[in-house]
């Protein structure tokens, strides 16, 4: 088992696991090449770097250069950019709020999404939004990435 802490992460090839831990407003990003079977996990807290400026020291906390280098990683060991799928949970609102800009978790799954996108990367499976904490698994053998939450059934997808 390889853990991924926040704002941080990691490629591995089969047969290894990946798992990150307290996925509340942060994404867990599962990236996979099924060909090669090498799984990628990000754990990001923020949506763009640009937003934070100068104060932009550990860039695989945000959206935007966290997925990037997370491809970059896949890339070297040799994925193919367009064999790869995304698989995101998180993205929770934690805390009850009626601004949209204090929604950190429904900012980051936009982001996501959107940087996805500007790569091509299809997410084929998504355990976003609501209001709890999540646990990923994410299995290089078949990529399956498996959601837990304390509150909730397991989900495997």
């Amino acid at each position: 088992m390889v853990n991924i802490g926040i704002a941080d992460l990691n490629v591995v090839k089969s047969p290894e696991v990946l798992a990150t831990y307290a996925l509340g407003s942060c994404i867990g990003i599962c990236l996979y090449d099924a060909e090669l079977k090498i799984a990628g996990l990000a754990h990001i807290m923020l949506p763009w770097s640009k937003d934070a400026g100068a104060a932009a020291d550990n860039m695989r906390r945000y959206a935007d250069t966290g997925i990037t280098e997370l491809i970059q990683k896949m890339v070297a060991m040799g994925a193919k950019k367009y064999r790869l799928t995304a698989k995101i949970a998180g993205g929770a609102q934690m805390f009850s709020t009626n601004s949209a800009v204090f929604n950190i978790g429904e900012r980051n799954i936009e982001a996501v999404k959107k940087v996805l996108g500007t790569y091509n990367i299809p997410i084929i499976a998504e355990e976003t939004g609501l209001n709890f904490g999540r646990t990923v698994f994410f299995y290089s053998e078949d990529g399956i990435m498996e959601v837990k939450a304390a509150t909730r059934p397991t989900k495997r997808v």
